[in-house]
């Protein structure tokens, strides 16, 4: 698989978007980690309104901010994922706020374990990418399309039951963007791949 642009080009973006942006990144870290924290202690009838509005905020950030504002400038395609980005924070709102049908912290211990481990790792995404060998500013953080997907994954597989609907999305991006990290070097989104699997699976199982 080609990629319509070149590593520079995309760590450069990486660049741009954290000079201009970086205040972003640091609330949408707090507030994911305060989401969190509710996820798995709040009373369970409370969980699904603020969880999904968090969830919602950073797919529509990182549809029309991060792929259609900037990643279209590299990358044509990035216009089918803003669409996709969008239509997923619409469908969060949809199930999670109006119909408050994500019960999270509500699955078997294992599967809570599981989605626990894969957010706490989006919240960590930042510090993995640095370590792993891309200096700020030119790394991805938090907010941007991977971290989202794998925190996104993780209080999803939370949920003892959940609409399919909201699964493909992530599921489809896990792919691509765990692809895109082989062929660009970045570590850390390698467990999207992880993630596609997790989550189809999860998808089976519900269905």
């Amino acid at each position: 698989m080609s990629l319509p642009f070149t590593a520079d080009e995309f760590f450069d973006l990486f660049a741009h978007y954290n000079r201009l942006l970086w205040p972003a990144a640091v609330v949408l870290w707090l507030a994911a980690a305060v989401v969190l924290v509710i996820a798995f202690g709040g009373p369970p009838r409370r969980r699904p309104r603020p969880v999904s509005l968090v969830l919602a905020v950073l797919w529509l950030w990182s549809g029309a901010v991060y792929h259609a504002a900037l990643f279209t400038r590299i990358n044509p395609a990035a216009w089918l994922f803003a669409l996709a980005f969008v239509t997923e924070a619409g469908l969060l709102t949809f199930y999670g706020i109006a119909r408050q049908a994500l019960p999270f912290g509500t699955a078997s211990t294992g599967r809570k374990a599981l989605g626990l481990a894969l957010a706490l790792y989006a919240l960590a995404y930042p510090a993995v990418a640095l370590l792993t060998g891309h200096g700020y500013p030119r790394t991805p953080t938090f907010g941007v399309p991977c971290p989202t997907t794998i925190f996104t994954v993780g209080l999803l597989l939370t949920c003892a039951r959940k609409p399919v609907a909201l699964m493909i999305v992530p599921v489809l991006w896990s792919l691509v963007g765990g692809s895109a990290a082989l062929l660009l070097g970045v570590t850390a989104d390698v467990v999207l791949l992880v993630c596609a699997v997790v989550l189809a699976v999860d998808a089976w199982i519900s269905t």
